[in-house]
């Protein structure tokens, strides 16, 4: 059975249209998750709220653990890396990753990329071989097929790519690049725009994501069933 790893990335706790100044990102991804397990309830998951309950920043002694070999690791440095190990054990568990996240001054929230910096890690998540000094990383997570469900609030318009502020847009593009890097290349991608200026505009611009989420699941769902499903004899 596929299993789900939920991430909520914004820092409003709640939803918009609920919750004085909820989130138009955590509606997104309530609507994912609700709608898949509402088609296929036997499908597990685990959720995380980074918003609210933020990764620790990486540090000296975090480098210095996880650089250093299993069998040569000290007790401390083992400690240090428990909350990396946790959440690198989540994601490897998962064959569908949804992440809802805002657009936070053209990149993403500093939770997000804390999370990043402790899923990111070699000998984890990706492999370096020294022999081949021209594309040396290997990603440990392409193993198997997994998909990253990308979906992001913004506060303005145009940041699509074609648009006229996609080039200030460096949310999306990190995360591809960064689940690229450990084998997670199947990305899909809905975004809100609008929410500072309300209103009409957003109102279309949440109702075409919302249908595009329903799309997306469905999608989803009938790819991994029938990747599941033995050919006959």
């Amino acid at each position: 059975m596929p299993h789900l790893l939920h991430l909520d990335a914004s820092a409003r706790p709640g939803l918009a249209g609920k919750d004085l100044h909820g989130s138009h990102s955590r509606n997104l991804s309530q609507r994912f998750v609700s709608q898949w397990l509402a088609r296929r309830a036997q499908d597990s998951l685990t959720y995380r709220d980074i918003g609210q309950n933020p990764p620790t920043i990486i540090d000296h002694d975090w480098i210095a653990a996880a650089f250093t070999a299993d069998e040569q690791r000290e007790p401390w440095m083992n400690d240090t890396l428990q909350e990396s190990e946790l959440l690198i054990d989540e994601l490897l568990a998962a064959d569908v990753l949804v992440i809802g996240t805002p657009l936070y001054n053209f990149s993403m929230p500093a939770a997000l990329k804390a999370w990043i910096d402790q899923i990111v890690r070699t000998d984890r998540t990706v492999a370096f071989d020294a022999s081949n000094p021209l594309d040396p990383y290997i990603p440990l997570l392409a193993d198997r097929p997994r998909h990253a469900v990308i979906l992001v609030a913004r506060g303005g318009v145009g940041f699509d790519a074609g648009g006229q502020m996609a080039h200030m847009n460096h949310l999306e593009a990190s995360l591809i690049t960064a689940l690229g890097f450990i084998g997670i290349t199947r990305v899909h991608q809905i975004a809100i725009e609008g929410q500072e200026v309300g209103g009409e505009l957003l109102a279309a611009s949440v109702a075409q994501a919302m249908g595009q989420v329903d799309a997306l699941v469905e999608h989803l769902q009938e790819e991994l069933q029938a990747r599941r499903t033995p050919e006959p004899a």
